[in-house]
């Protein structure tokens, strides 16, 4: 009876494992939508220089010019002409260097002609389709020239535009919306249109994952860490800090995707980190795991074996200093298996 009651107990552990990890390699939206997403993160915050960077992957990952462009365009709706005229300006500029350096982008399709009729019409229709039920409120009998150009403009002259599906147009938005502040109503109300047209509750909450994992701290997130990428499970991103090498004080911020964590190592002189956002974890080799939060710090003494990374649901930004530079060397090990992964974060 014994024998069959661990049997069972490490057939459980085994599913329980397996599904954690078939849960890491699943991303929801495909290379495209992502980079749709990021791009529009970017438009909404005005942030130029991270904005290049997601057009550029955005091409690279196969969006066509004018997918791009009807992106950057209907998001004039949601965060204003400034930011999407910027946007359009830095894609303009980057297309023209791409193609100087002998790169071909994809044109892509350009919108066929709208509906017949006029555009309060059709829009009127597109907006009903969209929401699911006739859209009415004291807001629109309050103020009726936002409900007309809503949907007269918004939902008929930019959503008739057949050259960027619904819900593209949707994940676009959803991401946008939860980039900027003080629009919690209008966020709420897009992720029920976005359901109401093939985004799933797990895409979604990808975008939100993202989203706030761009914003975690004042600190920039960087670039996607792909030096040191056999040495993680799950995505992370690296910004070094410090830039003068006569101050001998290596500083860089390390974020961390929900689920990454970095494989067992070890730092000849040792390490500091300390937390800056989300939720994150600690653990050396034959000890509890510590729960991070921003502000916590953690001296790692040096050759410690032991690992950091995010929680299972949580985004996770730390600072990382290297101690004794001159003379500090990195071990790597093995990975935090999942089993292990999943003790650790359990809080049991």
């Amino acid at each position: 009876m014994r024998k069959l009651f661990l049997l069972g107990m490490l057939f459980s552990l085994f599913c329980f494992v397996n599904q954690l990890e078939a849960k890491e390699n699943m991303k929801p939206l495909n290379e495209k939508e992502e980079k749709v997403v990021e791009i529009s993160m970017h438009t909404a915050r005005g942030k130029m220089p991270e904005l290049r960077k997601a057009l550029a992957a955005g091409l690279d990952a196969g969006l066509t010019v004018n997918e791009i462009k009807e992106v950057l365009v209907q998001l004039y709706a949601y965060c204003g002409f400034p930011r999407s005229l910027n946007a359009l300006g830095n894609f303009m500029t980057l297309l023209s260097e791409r193609e100087a350096a002998g790169i071909r982008d994809a044109a892509g399709k350009l919108p066929g002609p709208l509906p017949e009729g006029k555009s309060i019409d059709f829009g009127t229709a597109n907006q009903t389709k969209l929401c699911g039920a006739p859209v009415k409120g004291a807001l629109f009998d309050f103020a009726p020239a936002i409900d007309e150009y809503l949907k007269a403009h918004l939902f008929g002259d930019i959503f008739g535009r057949d050259n960027l599906d619904w819900r593209t147009r949707e994940l676009a938005t959803i991401a946008a919306l939860a980039a900027m502040d003080g629009v919690d109503s209008q966020l709420a109300s897009h992720i029920a249109i976005g359901k109401h047209n093939g985004v799933t509750e797990a895409q979604i909450s990808w975008i939100l994952e993202v989203v706030k994992g761009n914003s975690l701290s004042a600190f920039p997130r960087g670039e996607e860490n792909t030096a040191y990428a056999k040495y993680f499970i799950g995505k992370s991103y690296l910004a070094p800090l410090t830039k003068d090498e006569r101050l001998h004080v290596p500083v860089s911020n390390v974020t961390f995707e929900p689920g990454c964590r970095n494989n067992w190592h070890r730092h000849t002189g040792g390490q500091l980190l300390i937390a800056v956002g989300g939720v994150g974890f600690y653990q050396e080799r034959g000890k509890e795991a510590r729960k991070l939060l921003p502000g916590d710090v953690v001296e790692i003494p040096p050759d410690v074996d032991h690992w950091h990374g995010a929680a299972p649901d949580q985004w996770f930004s730390h600072l990382a200093i290297e101690c004794n530079p001159e003379t500090n060397k990195n071990t790597w090990l093995e990975p935090v298996s999942g089993a292990d992964y999943a003790r650790a974060t359990s809080g049991k």
